[in-house]
């Protein structure tokens, strides 16, 4: 059984709102679950332009007074050793789990996490907290070594949850449904983030936040929905990814 951390983690189902700027929506909880810290690390490798992302995050987190570093494979050992909270940057989940993989910093984030840095991620930045990245959303662009991925919760994670469209006539499978093909051969629950959603861990401690709720999905149950400011606290439990 894996082991899960105490952990403060910000898990964002996006980073931009419609109609909003580039963390907009969820600054204020960015800044009160980071708690005066002050030196973060940005991690790009979702995409593929890293250069353009880290300094667009940059010059976010510069305009609320948080000193930013950009992850790169040259400067890991030191911008870990340096950074008191991580972000991690929306894209393509594959690709950044791939260049996590290549570059050893599964473990290296989780144990810098257990040791109290402040872990934030944004759509995949949110999916690479969960056990593995098997619901995520996108495509397979390239092949990690792996599913596996840093496990700071034990449940998994759908970002950009949407409802099914009611009399839809589109005939491909819906995000239900595909979530509960997961649940046919994974016993590990599944929670659906729609946009301008996030969970807050603070240790063992877990809340809805945002404007919208969340949706849970465990085999053989009805889907649950639970709203802003509800507790989350029972799925941190280890069990429940048995």
């Amino acid at each position: 059984m894996t082991d899960f951390p105490m952990a403060r983690l910000l898990l964002l189902s996006n980073s931009t709102n419609h109609g909003k700027g580039y963390l907009d929506h969820c600054m204020e909880e960015i800044l009160d679950i980071l708690d005066g810290r002050q030196r973060l690390a940005f991690v790009p490798f979702a995409l593929l332009d890293r250069e353009t992302y880290g300094a667009k995050a940059q010059e976010r987190f510069r305009q609320v007074g948080i000193e930013t570093r950009s992850l790169s494979l040259g400067n890991t050992a030191e911008t870990l050793d340096w950074a008191e909270a991580f972000f991690v940057g929306g894209g393509n989940t594959f690709r950044l789990l791939k260049t996590l993989q290549e570059g050893d910093l599964l473990t290296e984030v989780r144990q810098r996490v257990s040791q109290g840095a402040v872990y934030m991620g944004a759509s995949a930045g949110a999916n690479i907290a969960a056990p593995t990245i098997r619901t995520t959303n996108d495509m397979p662009i390239v092949e990690p070594g792996s599913f596996d991925a840093i496990a700071l919760v034990p449940f998994q994670i759908n970002p950009h949850y949407v409802d099914p469209p009611p009399n839809t006539t589109h005939m491909g499978e819906t995000r239900d449904q595909r979530l509960a093909e997961y649940l046919e051969e994974n016993a590990a629950p599944v929670v659906g983030i729609p946009e301008g959603a996030w969970i807050r861990v603070d240790d063992r401690q877990a809340l809805v936040g945002g404007t919208r709720p969340i949706r849970i999905f465990r085999r053989h149950e009805t889907p649950e929905e639970r709203h802003p400011g509800e507790d989350l606290s029972d799925l941190l439990e280890p069990s429940v990814s048995t």
